[in-house]
Order: structure tokens, then sequence, then C-alpha cells
């Protein structure tokens, strides 16, 4: 007899449990979770590999992030309005080719993570979330920390999980494969 729940159930289960780690007073943005845990399944699924390539990659798109945040607020408040706006599009348009270029490093050659790194730390910031709201620096930990659960969500939703059988495309939602 197997024991194991279908996946739908576990995954509901790993995402009802996200409520939990965005409550006060740390604020963690859940939907940062589901962002790399989908990123983990578009990259192939929770393999050894693709985890290590996206708990590589993710840390630097936020970092990136970061680093924008922190020269638009040191540069643009002495600015005028479309001063400011094209300081802010000079600063992403450097710092974000340098982020490709960095995708360029073998090591760290997994730009997807990257972005799903970058993205997710400007919803973060901007939106508020994290244990000082607005803050760069919470909200860079807090992003840092909800997408690396993202990854152990999708391993974990494998490995508790019956497995789930491919189908075939055009006969149903095409699913991940079973286990690796």
């Amino acid at each position: 007899m197997n024991t194991r729940l279908p996946t739908e159930i576990v995954a509901s289960v790993l995402a009802a449990s996200t409520v939990i780690l965005s409550l006060p007073p740390l604020n963690l943005p859940p939907w940062a979770v589901f962002v790399s845990w989908a990123g983990c399944f578009a990259a192939g699924g929770p393999r050894a590999e693709n985890l290590t390539k996206l708990w590589k990659t993710m840390p630097i798109g936020s970092t990136y992030a970061l680093l924008i945040v922190l020269v638009v607020q040191a540069t643009s408040g002495r600015l005028s309005f479309w001063g400011a706006q094209a300081d802010t599009m000079a600063t992403i348009f450097l710092l974000n080719t340098a982020l490709m270029y960095t995708g360029r490093i073998k090591a760290v050659g997994f730009v997807p993570g990257m972005f799903f790194g970058f993205s997710s730390f400007f919803a973060t910031y901007f939106g508020g979330w994290g244990p000082i709201a607005h803050n760069p620096f919470t909200a860079w930990i807090a992003v840092i920390i909800m997408n690396a659960i993202g990854p152990a969500y999708a391993y974990l939703n494998v490995k508790l999980a019956l497995p789930v059988p491919n189908r075939p495309r055009g006969k149903g939602v095409v699913t991940a494969p079973a286990e690796p």
C-alpha cells in the first residue's frame, strides 16, 4: 500500500505553509517561493544540478537589483523628475548589462535564475515586504530566503507525492516528470 499523497495535495499543503512564513514581524514574500518553485520545474525539475544552479544564481540577481536601488537612492534625490528618470534608466541599463555579462561565467551561467532573483527583489522591495517595509537590505535578505525555499519545495513536492505519469500533449495537463 502506498502511503504517499497525490502531488496536488502535497503541493497545496506546501503552498499553504507560505502563509505562516509571510506573517509579521518577518513579512516574508510568499510569492517569491512560487517564482523559484516554478522556476525549478522550468529548469528541468528538482534535480541536484538544477537546485544548485538556482541557489547559486538567484542571490546574484537579487544583489544586482539591490545595487540598482542603492545607486538610484544615492543619486536621484538631487535631480529633477526627468533627471531622476534618466538616472534610473542609466543605472538599470548599466547594472542589467553587468548582470547579463555575469551570466557568461560558466559557474553562474543560469541567467533565468538570476532574473528570478532580480524580479523577486524588486517586487519585495517596492511591495513593502520584509521585516522593515521598503528597506533595501531587509528586502534583500527576505527575498533570498524565500527564493531559496522554492526549489526546496519543488524537491519536497516530488519526493513526498505519488509519482505523476507524464501525459501526452493535447491529452490534458502536462505535469513534471515523476521522480528524478
